[in-house]
């Protein structure tokens, strides 16, 4: 099987998609997850306050990322783990935000990636009453994991993709969007908020 991905995924510290403090990264070669990496992240100012129903969701707290790098650093570990791979994020248009968002913050060059959301291929692979990612994840047959942990809803999500493919016959990323008929999309980047001088 050449199914080769990165599954992504994102906590934040609030409403706003900027806030990223911390993403998980799985990477997925041959039909199987081959390398992981997860880092705390210091939001963007003016983003960084963290709500309490972020914290209470997570676990992150302020202190947790007092002495992370900042996105801008992180956005160049994230590229380099990612390379050029399409992306797969479990509802992925709030991943693909907090990336969009998060690089307009820092007026940093948004990658324009390709991506898959892991929601609309689940819905079009199994039959249940919700398709959160531990309920979709547990139909996959991974095993239980601590949801909201970065790393490891990104691991599940890649887990739930290889099932996908698997149960589809798909032997690429492309083939499992066409042959489930769902969209491989690409980032609409919006520009950076940061003035010039």
């Amino acid at each position: 099987m050449a199914l080769d991905f990165t599954a992504i995924d994102f906590e934040t510290a609030n409403s706003s998609g900027a806030s990223a403090c911390a993403v998980g990264l799985a990477r997925v070669r041959g039909g199987r997850v081959v390398a992981t990496a997860a880092w705390l992240i210091k939001p963007p100012a003016g983003h960084d306050h963290f709500a309490p129903i972020n914290v209470g969701i997570h676990g992150i707290q302020p202190a947790d990322v007092m002495h992370a790098p900042e996105w801008s650093e992180h956005l160049e570990r994230l590229t380099a783990f990612a390379g050029s791979d399409v992306l797969v994020a479990h509802n992925a248009g709030f991943d693909m935000s907090v990336l969009r968002r998060a690089c307009a913050a820092t007026g940093d060059e948004c990658p324009p990636y390709r991506y898959l959301c892991s929601v609309q291929m689940s819905r079009k692979t199994y039959s249940l009453a919700s398709y959160r990612l531990p309920l979709v994840a547990a139909e996959a047959g991974c095993s239980p994991f601590a949801h909201h942990d970065a790393l490891a809803d990104a691991v599940a999500c890649a887990e739930i993709t290889i099932d996908c493919a698997r149960r589809a016959g798909a032997d690429d990323v492309f083939a499992l969007a066409s042959h489930l008929g769902v969209r491989v999309s690409q980032i609409a980047v919006e520009p950076a908020e940061r003035a010039v001088a």
